[in-house]
Parts: C-alpha cells; structure tokens; sequence
C-alpha cells in the first residue's frame, strides 16, 4: 500500500459537514475500521450482504435490520460498525477504493515480470472497472454518495488514485521514455472520469468492452510515444 494510501484510508466518506457530528447531523460514515480478522470477515460479510441486496432491492431495500439478517449477524453487531444505512455505503464505498488500490498495487505495480504495455493494460482495465471479483459500484451508488461526500472526499480520491497510476507507470521500467507526472494524471483523468460519467449516463446501446479497448489504445499509444 502507497503511504498516501495508507493515510486517506483512516477518513474514508461522510464526515458530516462544517465538522464533528451532532444530535442533529446523522454519522455518514463508519464508526470504526476493523483491526482484528474476525472483525475484518464480518466487515466483509456485511458489504457481501449489502450488495446482495442491493442488486435485488436497490438502495430502497437496504436496511440494517434486512443487511443484519442477510449476514447472519444481530442488529446491535452492525451496529458496531456502521450507525445507519448511509454510512453502510459510505463504508462499502471506501471498501471499493481501497480494493482497487490493492489490485492495482498488486497486480501491476508489483508485476515486474510483465512487460509494460501489458501493465498498462491491465491498468486501464481494472481503473475501468474491468476485473475478477472487483466490488459492484451502479448509477445509484454514485447519485448517492454525492449526497453523502463533501468534495474534499473526491479530490482525495482522485490523489489516491492518480498517485498509484503514477506509480504503476512509473514501475515500467522498460516504457520507450518515461512520462512526467501531468502526463500520467490526464491519463488517468480520461479513463476515471470516462468510467464515472458513463457509470451516470448508462447509455443504451453502448459497447463496453469496445470502450475499454480504446482507452487502452489511448494510454499505450501516448505512453510509446517518444
């Protein structure tokens, strides 16, 4: 993990605005991070049960009560973590972040033995969404955290985010010439920002895998370019 990484993680979404949480102002965010594993597999059991429903019910069939039950866990235990259904998908959004960042970190920055177009690619396709076991994210998700997270959020996820894809370039030692830093984050801002608009727009008739293709194509095309 970047230390970056490391340092935004302890915040995650939803601190309530103008600071600290009142009787007035609802927790939107997690009470606490697990630390322990038993704590980490419950954590993971209620965002799987989450997206369950999720993907059934929507945000309408969300509950505590409805997550608690689908875990297997009681009410008071989820409670432990998450204060109320907001700060669920909060805590389910931050989750999704930071499995991306592992992946990436992972899977390409790590990844020495490939060969830099072939890192690249694998870049582009999990910052595209594109990947084995990669968390669910939806139009109604990100309409929601809108609502949920102040821009100071987003601007710490688009750091984290830029940051790593610097540092994956960065890694790819045998790249024609490296790119400075601009370079890699207008990258990085064609393909993030592509993702989230078209996970908005959800256009009909539009070929994803043709997207990430070309995104792909963008990416290595600038990158060998001397």
């Amino acid at each position: 993990m970047t230390k970056a990484y490391q340092f935004a993680a302890r915040r995650g979404f939803g601190n309530p605005r103008g600071g600290a949480s009142s009787r007035k102002t609802p927790r939107n965010k997690p009470l606490k991070r697990p630390s322990q594993d038993r704590a980490k597999f419950t954590v993971q059991a209620i965002y799987d049960a989450f997206v369950r429903i999720w993907r059934n019910e929507g945000w309408a069939g969300i509950t505590t009560r409805a997550v608690a039950l689908d875990t297997g866990i009681s009410v008071g235990t989820l409670y432990d973590y998450f204060p109320n259904k907001r700060a669920l998908l909060s805590g389910y959004m931050r989750h999704a972040l930071e499995v991306l960042l592992d992946r990436i970190e992972r899977e390409v920055v790590q990844a020495s033995a490939l060969d830099w177009e072939t890192r690249v690619r694998r870049l582009v396709r999990l910052s595209c969404g594109v990947g084995p076991n990669l968390p669910h994210i939806d139009r109604e998700m990100l309409t929601l955290v809108d609502e949920i997270a102040e821009p100071k959020h987003h601007r710490r996820v688009f750091e984290e985010l830029s940051t790593i894809w610097c540092r994956a370039i960065g890694a790819c030692k045998d790249i024609p010439e490296a790119p400075d830093r601009r370079a890699v984050v207008s990258l990085f801002a064609a393909v993030w920002g592509a993702r989230r608009y078209l996970t908005l727009v959800e256009p009909r008739q539009f070929d994803r895998d043709a997207w990430v293709t070309e995104m792909e194509r963008l990416c290595c095309a600038r990158l060998a370019a001397r």
